[in-house]
């Protein structure tokens, strides 16, 4: 895992107990105006070194200033970068950043829906796929789906996708697939 990943899993650690993920709401709210140690023990009817212990958590976390005025604020974007850390840890990922046309069909790392089968998107999205599941010789059709699922939860929609577009091949039982043609060296660019 990358240390920015962590960071956000920690990040994510931090916020899932219920005080703190209300505390940086409470500082959210605020915005830029911010609350004070003293605001924040009203808002969230807690004894003020409560107030004081969550907000130094919050500072110390790197997902909210304190000033020296008293007052604190949530730092800006804070879990956009979070999420996008994650996103870059997603196992397609790396081949996503090859085909930017096709990022709106994912969010997370997942196939979120299937570009209409006969637009050019379809066919760029099915050689993505044929690369994220980089088939090198004959697998078995659990091994096929075991790949997809990786990146996408309709498996069977993506490896009918695969087939018909040409990538994959099956034997006529149905149970072994095969590459049916090469890879270009690159990525397909976009027109």
């Amino acid at each position: 895992m990358s240390v920015e990943a962590a960071h956000a899993a920690g990040l994510l650690m931090l916020l899932s107990h219920p005080i703190r993920c209300r505390a940086f709401a409470e500082l959210a709210r605020h915005g830029k105006d911010g609350v004070t140690i003293f605001e924040m023990s009203i808002h969230l009817d807690v004894p003020q070194s409560e107030a004081a212990e969550l907000l130094g958590r919050l500072v110390g976390a790197d997902v909210a200033t304190g000033s020296g005025n008293g007052y604190y604020r949530v730092r800006d974007g804070v879990l956009r970068e979070a999420a996008q850390a994650l996103d870059r840890t997603q196992p397609i990922a790396p081949l996503l950043s090859e085909y930017p046309q096709l990022k709106s069909f994912f969010a997370h790392g997942r196939l979120t829906s299937l570009p209409p089968t006969l637009s050019e998107r379809a066919q760029q999205m099915a050689e993505l796929f044929a690369r994220f599941v980089a088939v090198d010789g004959v697998l078995s059709e659990a091994e096929v789906n075991d790949r997809i699922a990786a990146a996408a939860d309709d498996v069977a929609a993506v490896r009918r996708m695969l087939v018909e577009s040409g990538w994959l091949e099956r034997d006529r039982a149905g149970t072994s697939y095969g590459s049916a043609r090469r890879l270009p060296a690159t990525a397909v660019s976009p027109r």
